[in-house]
Order: C-alpha cells, then sequence, then structure tokens
C-alpha cells in the first residue's frame, strides 16, 4: 500500500485504529496496560444485592503480583479509615511484592453504607475469590496471608481468628466451596476488643472511637453486646489460630495500645504463635510503620511463618 496516496482524513483514521489495536493488545484483564508489570486494578469478586430498589454493590479488588516465576504467597491488604471511609488505592505495604509476595488490596463495604458483619463477609469473600483463582493470579493457594491497619487491622484479625465461623461469612458472595482460611495474620495498630475499647480511649481517641462504633455496630457496645462481641478478634481465638503479628505505637492516642496486649494475652493464653512489636514515642499510622526497616522485618516473619 502506497500511503502517502490516501487522504488525509482516511489516514489520521487509519493511525488511530492501528494506534487502538497495539493499545488494546497491551492491556491485561482489568484493564491495565501489561507494561506495568501485571498489575490489574478493578477487579470485581463478588457482587452485594441492593434491597427495596437500591442499586447492586460491586465489591473489587487490585492485585500487584510479585514478578516471580513460580507461584507466590499473597497478601490480602486491608485498608483503614475507622471503617467508614478509606479505599484499595491505599497501599503502603505495596514494596513487599519486590520481597517476593504477591498482593490483593480489597475494598469492603463501609459502615456508612453496611453495618457489620457486612465488613468481615465481604473480605472472606475476597479471599475465596482469590483462593479459587489460584492459577489465574499465580499466587500459591496454600500461603494467603491477610493484613491490615488500623479498622483494617482490626478487620484483618477478626478475619483471621474466625475461620469457620458461619455468623463472619456469607457463602452466597460466591466459591462457597472454597476455604477463606489463612496462614498468617498482621495487625497493625488495630482494634481487638470492641467491648473494651471505649473505656481504654483517651478523650481524643472517644471522640473518633464513639460515631465510628455507632456507625460500625448501629450503636456504642454497651448497647449491642452480643454484635460488639462478634465482632471483636479475642472472642474467636483458638487452638487452631494462624501465627499472629500485631505492630502498635506506644503513643498511639486513637488506638489504645491496651487492644493489642488484649490479642497477644489471648494468643498466649492458647499457647499460638504471637509477636507483639511495640514502636516506641510513635502515635497512630504514619510513616514509622512502613519504613524500609519495618517493611523488611514484615517480610522476615512472613517468610519464617510461611515454611
Amino acid at each position: 500500500m502506497n500511503f502517502t496516496n490516501i487522504p488525509n482524513t482516511i489516514r489520521q483514521l487509519f493511525v488511530v485504529g492501528v494506534w487502538l489495536a497495539i493499545t488494546s493488545a497491551g492491556m491485561n484483564r482489568a484493564g491495565v496496560n501489561a507494561d506495568d508489570g501485571g498489575i490489574e486494578l478493578d477487579i470485581p469478586f463478588a457482587t452485594v444485592s441492593g434491597n427495596q430498589g437500591e442499586s447492586d454493590t460491586v465489591l473489587s479488588l487490585d492485585f500487584y503480583p510479585s514478578g516471580r516465576a513460580e507461584p507466590s504467597p499473597l497478601i490480602v491488604w486491608v485498608h483503614g479509615g475507622a471503617w467508614r471511609r478509606g479505599d484499595k488505592s491505599s497501599v503502603p505495604i505495596k514494596p513487599l511484592t519486590e520481597k517476593g509476595f504477591a498482593i490483593a488490596s480489597l475494598n469492603y463495604r463501609l459502615s456508612e453504607s453496611a453495618r457489620f458483619p457486612a465488613q468481615a463477609y465481604d473480605l472472606k469473600a475476597g479471599i475465596r475469590f482469590m483462593r479459587a483463582g489460584a492459577q489465574r493470579f499465580q499466587i500459591d493457594p496454600n500461603r494467603i496471608v491477610i493484613a491490615g491497619a488500623s479498622a483494617g487491622g482490626h478487620l484483618a484479625a477478626l478475619v483471621g481468628v474466625s475461620d469457620r465461623v458461619n455468623a463472619l461469612e456469607d457463602l452466597a458472595m460466591g466459591n462457597a466451596d472454597v476455604s477463606s482460611g489463612v496462614s498468617a495474620i498482621v495487625s497493625l495498630y488495630g482494634a481487638s476488643n470492641l467491648e473494651t475499647i471505649l473505656g481504654q480511649s483517651t478523650p481524643h481517641g472517644l471522640g473518633v472511637r464513639e460515631p465510628a462504633l455507632k456507625l460500625l455496630l448501629g450503636d456504642l457496645p454497651p448497647q449491642v453486646p452480643a454484635l460488639a462481641k462478634l465482632a471483636s478478634p479475642i472472642t474467636h481465638v483458638d487452638s487452631g489460630d494462624p501465627p499472629l503479628l500485631l505492630i502498635h505505637g506506644d503513643q498511639d492516642p486513637q488506638m489504645p495500645i491496651n487492644q493489642s496486649h488484649e490479642l497477644t494475652g489471648a494468643y498466649e493464653r492458647a499457647g499460638l504463635d504471637v509477636t507483639f512489636q511495640v514502636l516506641h514515642g510513635v502515635a497512630h499510622g504514619g510513616p514509622a510503620f512502613y519504613s524500609d526497616q519495618q517493611l523488611k522485618q514484615m517480610s522476615d516473619w512472613i517468610w519464617d511463618k510461611l515454611k
């Protein structure tokens, strides 16, 4: 074909068409350029039917591969935000992909739209989805870790210690024949006992926790004790639970460090594997938890437990 003899308009359309074809060929399953190392964004993993004419809620996750040739261990990341805000796009542990881990960062229904235990339902559905898709994502279905920070740390611990707790799992959300169990848990400055948290909180913490708990549970824990107990990781600790890493700052004004002490005690009483790391002089969240040194320690701990 003599390209110079084609009229300008047709030539422009031809160039656009070629560009679109090349671009489409370079896109992966979730519409992210393959040059981004196989990252997939906004992968739907479950749909929740709306009530009384409300639209359905599609839950999605972002997947960050490790780049390993063989199937990788998977870290399921749970974002924070007082259960009422936040998004899967916040993944401060993303550098762990360079340590050999794939990461799936999950969205879950926030408390302003759905009360507990919806959040546990969603995260367990996400784990089942990833395990069912182990071949597609090139992950090891027998080495799945759950990790989270703040409200996400609470939910990670809760999901991790509540395998086979029917009240915290909605199998109708998909992959009902697949386990939502995990091999290890990492909880950063998260809650563990919603029945005691208010009594341990500073005045500043109460200003954050009371409205957050009301949204999550429908009322403050003393008014809904059964639900507060169900939502507390320490309630579900038993001899079959996976290794647990807790990291908490001793100057945290929002999430009392006693919450991590309580979960450590529950693990120790059950004879379980628990590591509690206190960051001295550190408050709630921030870069101290995600420095190169901290992420290396986290990576080393996970690899050790996955052996």
